[in-house]
Parts: structure tokens; C-alpha cells; sequence
């Protein structure tokens, strides 16, 4: 399906993993690996207004565990936004619904539509859609 996914950022983590710095660095980032997760987490974001930034990625995805602390330190500066991973492996019919064909796959939502979308691990693009998506929330309340 694509190219990759990091437990890192709110996964499960095996012991050699517990030391990571970047394990569970935000609480703000959190792991689907259910439509109901996904349900939960998208409702959230319509009854609270936020921006939600989806990662579809995998386990085995080399760029996809290259991004994830750019991701968790994202998550963690834009807290008025809810960040999710969605595992390609344990969702591949709701990942094919989303028309993704490589990981990671960025998807920025509001109000459950696609304002914008970033295809591949480009940590400084990832950073520039995150932040101009962010000032332009607050600027429009």
C-alpha cells in the first residue's frame, strides 16, 4: 500500500523502545487501528472545532519512523489541533477509502473535510502545511 508507520508517538512500544525520547511524547497524538477510534477522534475534533491531522503510515515504512518525532514535536506545539496515526496494516480497507498509495500520507481535516494533504516524509513541508494551517484558525475566530 505505501511506505510506514512509528510507534512512537502514542503506540505500543516494546522494551528496547521504552528509552526513546520521543516515546509517547504527546498526548495530543494518538494511534487508530479501529474505525471506531477514528469515529471518536473525528467527532471530537467537529464538537471542539479543531484541525485534524491524520498520518496513514506502517511499521515497516522507513520514512514514515524518519518523520515521527517531527510529527510528535508538532503535536506537541499545536495542541489546538488533535493528531492521529492511522496504521495502513491494521485499517487497509479504510487506508484504501482514503486513496492512499505511499506512506506516510498527511491529511488535514476540518470538520471532517480535506483542507489540505502532504504525500512522503518532507519534514520541512510537513512543518509549513502544519503552521499555516494552525494561524489560519486562529486568525479566522
Amino acid at each position: 500500500m505505501g511506505q510506514c508507520w512509528n510507534k512512537l508517538c502514542g503506540g505500543e512500544t516494546s522494551d528496547n523502545e521504552q528509552s526513546h525520547p520521543f516515546e509517547h511524547a504527546s498526548g495530543n497524538v494518538h494511534l487508530i487501528t479501529t474505525i471506531q477510534s477514528w469515529e471518536e477522534k473525528m467527532s471530537e475534533a467537529n464538537d471542539s472545532e479543531k484541525i485534524v491531522v491524520a498520518n496513514f503510515s506502517a511499521a515497516w515504512c522507513g520514512p514514515c519512523r524518519t518523520i515521527a518525532a517531527a510529527y510528535c514535536e508538532l503535536a506537541d506545539k499545536y495542541s489546538s489541533m488533535i493528531f492521529v496515526t492511522v496504521d495502513v496494516d491494521e485499517l487497509p480497507e479504510f487506508s484504501t477509502s482514503w486513496d492512499i498509495k505511499a506512506t506516510p500520507t498527511f491529511f488535514f481535516l476540518k470538520n471532517g473535510r480535506q483542507v489540505d494533504k502532504l504525500v512522503g516524509a518532507n519534514n520541512e513541508e510537513l512543518h509549513r502545511k502544519t503552521a499555516a494551517i494552525a494561524e489560519s484558525t486562529t486568525s479566522s475566530k
